[in-house]
């Protein structure tokens, strides 16, 4: 459903998210060992976020990740998705095809766009502070 990318960028997000609660930074490598990532693909993917704004990252010896207290509770699963992956997740043909539409539709097209359409609800509806206190109180993970 979503890219690499985008499932790492959502970990990430995620995890920093859960370290700014508790005014904390976090530098690359512990991003990478807390997502299960090899640090280059973070690297990267961590700057796509800081260019969306989504998290800032400050430089030197005690710089790292976060995001910022005011914007936890603000920002989305799907400006994460944005960011990383674009839109395509909500116009894409559930088979694959390049032309499916209302007009032309294929044989999913009416059941998956309900799927589509409830996708961006939960999406635009859940936050990334929401889904950090999983980490803090141990009910969710990020990694195996």
């Amino acid at each position: 459903m979503f890219s690499k990318a985008c499932e790492y960028g959502i970990r990430a997000a995620i995890y920093i998210a859960s370290q700014s609660a508790d005014n904390n930074r976090v530098n690359l490598k512990a991003v990478a060992k807390h997502i299960d990532s090899p640090e280059a693909f973070t690297a990267k993917i961590l700057q796509q976020l800081v260019q969306q704004n989504i998290i800032t990252s400050t430089k030197g010896a005690t710089g790292g990740f976060e995001i910022e207290t005011a914007k936890l509770n603000t920002i989305t699963l799907n400006h994460v998705v944005l960011a990383i992956d674009g839109d395509s997740i909500y116009k894409v043909c559930g088979l694959g095809l390049k032309e499916c539409s209302e007009k032309k539709p294929c044989p999913v097209h009416n059941s998956f766009k309900t799927i589509r359409d409830d996708l961006k609800k939960m999406l635009n509806a859940t936050t990334i502070y929401e889904l950090s206190q999983g980490l803090k109180d141990g009910s969710t993970f990020l990694k195996q």
